[in-house]
């Protein structure tokens, strides 16, 4: 039976982390933050950038400006420092061939997430782009998926793909099942603690599991 299935962007689609770690860092010393260890900047690809900021030591009254100085380079730079995962276009050619529905639910704003998929031809593969406002009114995956809920409805068969926590918990706030992939920027273990159905260690691993659920 066709599926509604629902991919996150970020670590998921594309590996986009050399842009965002390279943007972070720029805000990051802007405050005085020195960050000796570049892989700890990983944790920025997924979630929030508010939160992740916060965490990072950024005074909540300054988190608005670290986001400014952030999107000042990801806007025009950063945001084609990314390159879509080997296999990914593939993948989603065979989906569509099957019949199913796909969306993006991503906490990246989503203007530039049809950017960036548009840029490497992936925007076609998808019913729909679905991402976070500018104003933050709508930032966690939780709030992305209830806004493409309330515009295409909930279908008995929908699943999220994703490569973080966040995308697992952010499902299972609507009761969506979701498979965790391990070629992104999250922990496996971390999904599975979180309730993942699965997860898929490959492309042909996450057909499998796609077609299986």
């Amino acid at each position: 039976m066709p599926k509604s299935i629902l991919f996150d962007l970020d670590g998921t689609l594309t590996d986009s982390g050399e842009g965002i770690m390279n943007c972070a860092q720029l805000a990051l010393e802007h405050f005085g933050i020195h960050v000796p260890d570049r892989d700890s900047l990983r944790v920025f690809v997924g979630p929030p950038l508010q939160d992740t900021f916060l965490k990072f030591g950024v005074p909540e009254e300054q988190v608005d400006e670290a986001i400014r100085i952030y999107r000042s380079r990801y806007i025009p730079i950063g945001k084609f420092e990314n390159t879509p995962y080997p296999g990914i276009r593939e993948l989603l050619e065979k989906l569509r061939a099957q019949g199913h529905r796909l969306y993006v639910a991503t906490s990246k704003p989503e203007n530039m997430s049809v950017e960036i998929l548009e840029h490497f031809d992936l925007a076609k593969y998808f019913d729909h782009i679905c991402g976070a406002s500018l104003d933050r009114s709508r930032s966690s995956k939780d709030a992305v998926i209830a806004y493409l809920l309330e515009q295409y409805g909930k279908d008995e068969e929908m699943i999220m793909v994703g490569d973080t926590v966040f995308d697992i918990l952010g499902a299972a706030a609507h009761a969506i099942p979701a498979v965790g992939v391990t070629w992104g920027y999250g922990s496996p273990e971390e999904m599975i603690k979180a309730g993942a159905a699965a997860i898929a260690p490959t492309m042909d691993a996450l057909l499998r599991i796609l077609q299986s659920v």
